[in-house]
């Protein structure tokens, strides 16, 4: 599931043009919100796209998985040292140039001629969604008065929502019209013109603010946390293709000693000068390590569920893009209700009852699905699946909506703008190891299943295939 923007600033936040009023602050809404939206739906597009992907550049599935997961790594990894680059530099700066990036970075996923460049471009928007994403609720609060705060973030998370449902809609949509040919490529093509105006309108009309006491950039941490997450990521991603070499096994080996390393380099970093990139205090704190802990399990779940399970639908089953992605629909949708009704009427009444509710419809959702797979087989269809996936999608909205007020409960104030950055990057986190892990749990048993229905009938062939690209979990 998709996480909000890291935090918000304080009250005592400066602002080049304080008390923007009338048109111009509701145009810069709409800018903001924009931005936030194109995140999200690009975060949520490419699966959709995958097989045309494939079927356009060659891509080895290795490569899917980095198309996807290098996105969802390079946003978790710089999500922190953007919001804080905006509060050093400026939060309008750091939304423009990130935009701006996100951008051409769209573009070049858009004419990439090979899988090496899209991964490349892939990562360079996730990157530059870090500089653009985190402004988003900080450049919200500088812009409109408190009162008017509580109806703004109503506005912010029916986005939220919004995007988790337009995201695949949108990509099996351009997938399926084939415009000009372009395949899969319109996409990304299509964030260009809502880029440019979102640029030339920010300009115009988002205030500039900063923070008085900003801290410091932790260069060093980002690069030892990057590097400690790729020790485990590209073994799981490449192992299979090359035959899970010894080397992959002494790099996951070795990954915990660096994370030992940065551990270290954070308590220094935070004797120094006080502006460590995580605040290891908080791991302290029994609630806030149980939400991050499973708010990293379900960006693990969503991030290995919705790869594989798009991709049984389309290569395995022989679904269109369109037919795939309105098939995810009733899941987006039940989601977003049950989050908004859990937040508004259910939390404040039943407390954290709501999220054990939630566990269980899910698990329910989860049975339903596998019941109705292992029944239907591969004669399953859209209308089967969508009582699982009401049930799937209800259950995580109890929870992911929140589990973060819950997490940050004991949070003292002065960390709370650490905790909800880490908080929120965890999620991504997750979301990048789950796709990362769809090589052990798919892809594997995927291509030997493939190889041997080799040089049989087209009659028993697609049953087979289908066989093939059963998901460990059907």
């Amino acid at each position: 599931m998709p996480t909000p923007p890291t935090t918000a600033p304080g009250a005592s936040d400066t602002a080049g043009t304080t008390g923007a009023t009338g048109r111009r602050r509701w145009i810069a809404l709409a800018v903001v919100l924009t931005a936030a939206f194109m995140d999200l739906v690009d975060a949520t597009i490419v699966n959709i796209a995958v097989p045309s992907i494939q079927r356009d550049t060659g891509a080895s599935f290795g490569a899917v998985q980095w198309i996807t997961a290098g996105y969802a790594l390079a946003f978790a990894v710089g999500l922190i040292t953007g919001g804080r680059l905006g509060d050093i530099h400026g939060r309008r700066r750091l939304f423009l140039l990130g935009m701006g990036g996100f951008t051409v970075a769209s573009a070049l996923c858009g004419v990439a001629a090979d899988p090496g460049m899209l991964i490349a471009a892939r990562v360079l928007q996730g990157a530059m969604a870090a500089l653009m994403v985190p402004q988003v609720l900080a450049i919200i609060h500088v812009t409109f008065p408190a009162h008017e705060r509580g109806k703004v973030f109503g506005m912010f998370g029916a986005v939220i929502g919004l995007g988790a449902v337009c995201g695949p809609l949108i990509g099996a949509l351009l997938t399926q019209w084939d415009i000009l040919g372009l395949q899969w490529r319109p996409i990304f093509l299509i964030n260009l013109p809502v880029g440019i105006a979102g640029i030339v309108l920010g300009r115009r009309f988002i205030a500039e603010s900063r923070a008085p006491k900003a801290l410091r950039l932790d260069l060093g941490g980002m690069v030892l946390a990057a590097l400690a997450l790729l020790m485990v990521l590209y073994p799981l991603t490449q192992g299979r293709e090359m035959g899970w070499p010894a080397w992959g096994f002494v790099s996951m080996a070795a990954s915990p000693l660096v994370f030992a390393v940065f551990v270290r380099y954070e308590r220094a970093k935070a004797r120094k000068d006080g502006s460590p990139l995580v605040e290891l205090s908080l791991f302290k704190l029994r609630t806030f390590v149980a939400g991050a802990g499973v708010q990293l399990t379900f960006g693990a779940l969503s991030g290995l569920f919705f790869l594989v399970w798009t991709l049984c639908m389309q290569l395995g089953l022989g679904w269109s893009p369109l037919r795939s992605g309105l098939t995810g629909v009733p899941f987006s949708v039940a989601c977003s209700a049950a989050a908004g009704v859990s937040v508004q009427k259910l939390v404040p009444r039943f407390g954290r009852k709501v999220m054990q509710a939630g566990a269980l419809i899910m698990l329910c959702g989860v049975l339903l699905y596998i019941a109705g797979a292992t029944r239907y087989g591969t004669e399953l269809t859209s209308w089967q699946m969508v009582p699982a996936l009401l049930l799937m999608g209800g259950g995580m909205g109890l929870i992911v909506a929140p589990i973060t007020d819950a997490a940050l409960s004991e949070v003292p104030s002065e960390h709370s703008g650490s905790a909800s950055g880490v908080f929120n990057t965890t999620s991504q986190l997750g979301m990048a190891f789950g796709l990362g892990l769809s090589s052990v749990a798919f892809f594997g048993v995927s291509t030997e299943r493939v190889a041997g229905t080799r040089g049989r009938r087209s009659s028993t062939r697609r049953s087979l295939r289908c066989g093939g690209w059963r998901p460990v979990w059907w």
